[in-house]
């Protein structure tokens, strides 16, 4: 299964946060499964973290490391997604959400988050 990891998710799994239920955590480390994180969350990461949004227990690039270590793989940003995203109802505004529902449909994944707003698109879902 082709996972996208929401950014919230990303930040639970890797602090190993109570908040990411156990059950997901195994999908997340189960090697059949492909777990993808968007440039588009490492970009709001770096964002938050450097105005103080976000405080990290390390360095952005240690962090960064964590992740890649992890078994994620990058999921880049295309045209397509970026097409797909403007044509998206405006259920929600959040600019990093919208583009992850995109990336999610455009590449057939299924969206790994706790976020309710999420249901509102036709996006399959994992419930995190």
């Amino acid at each position: 299964m082709k996972i996208l990891v929401d950014t919230h998710a990303v930040l639970w799994y890797q602090a190993n946060d109570p908040k990411l239920s156990r059950v997901f955590r195994d999908v997340m480390e189960d090697n059949s499964n492909r777990c993808y994180v968007s440039i588009v969350s490492l970009w709001e990461i770096a964002l938050k973290s450097s105005i103080g949004k976000l405080p990290l227990r390390m360095s952005l690039n240690a962090f960064f490391y964590t992740i890649e270590q992890a078994g994620f793989t990058s999921q880049t940003l295309a045209p397509s997604h970026l097409l797909l995203s403007a044509t998206l109802p405006m259920h929600h505004r959040d600019p990093f959400d919208r583009m992850l529902i995109a990336q999610a449909k455009a590449e057939e994944m299924q969206l790994l988050t706790a976020d309710p707003h999420f249901a509102l698109y036709d996006v399959p879902l994992l419930k995190a």
